[in-house]
């Protein structure tokens, strides 16, 4: 029997129309829909952020099948381990899928943005490509959203641009972004008054923008200064963009 292919499809940062058409068609054409869900929305029967910017796509033929996560924080008490447990959820997960691609049906993954830029796909790839047929087709991802609603240019002519979370430590992330020309901090949520204080210290909070949920309906551009620290989500980011040049 033929097995079924793997499709990790991004599917943008948020606005419904910044899907690709080809992610569209493999989307459309596939038997089988899987989507990464955080319990509280899954037990409310809710599709998540991903799921909810192809729901419209989707036909009643092509059966859901909801990756439900354990846990929504990395801070866990003892002996729960973050990692030990979110890897569990992987495995679970990569074993419902393969049972789907064994029986012969295709099976499309959605996820926000890029499926290999801080994508949840990729954990599921790095499990099943070795074994099963897998395309992969790239998104808008989040940071080019947020550019794109600000407005700014990310870098210009030679500058580099340094990604980086917001969990690293606080003297590291001072390094990397004194070093930095131009950069992006993600994962903010509750690390974001560190990272709000090492901009503050590098003279960098000037050129600094921070984005809610960029191109969303829901999307929120907020002057640095006025954010408060435990309200910021985890679609969130500041962008620190390079010195103009005008060329």
């Amino acid at each position: 029997m033929r097995k079924g292919r793997l499709l990790g499809l991004g599917v943008g940062p948020g606005d419904p129309e910044l899907i690709t058409l080809k992610a569209l068609r493999l989307l459309q054409s596939a038997p089988v829909v899987g989507y990464f869900v955080a319990k509280a929305k899954a037990s409310k029967g809710q599709g998540g952020n991903a799921f909810g910017i192809i729901e419209r796509h989707l036909t009643n033929a092509q059966r859901r099948l909801p990756l439900v996560y354990p846990v929504t924080t990395e801070k866990l008490e003892p002996p729960l381990s973050y990692e030990d447990v979110i890897s569990d959820f992987y495995d679970t997960c990569a074993a419902q899928i393969a049972a789907e691609l064994d029986a012969g049906r295709d099976v499309a993954v959605i996820c926000e943005g890029d499926p290999f830029f801080y994508g949840s796909y990729m954990y599921l790839h790095d499990r099943l490509a070795e074994h099963y047929e897998a395309d992969v087709v790239p998104g808008v991802c989040s940071m080019l959203g947020c550019a794109s609603v600000l407005g700014t240019p990310l870098v210009y002519r030679n500058q580099s641009l340094s990604v980086l979370s917001g969990v690293l430590p606080e003297d590291e992330l001072e390094q990397r972004l004194r070093e930095a020309e131009a950069a992006v901090v993600m994962k903010l949520g509750r690390n974001f008054d560190k990272v709000r204080r090492v901009l503050q210290r590098l003279g960098l909070d000037g050129r600094a923008h921070y984005v809610e949920r960029a191109t969303m309906d829901n999307q929120r551009i907020v002057p640095l200064d006025e954010v408060e620290p435990l309200a910021s989500p985890y679609f969130s980011m500041i962008l620190v963009p390079g010195e103009k040049w005008r060329g």
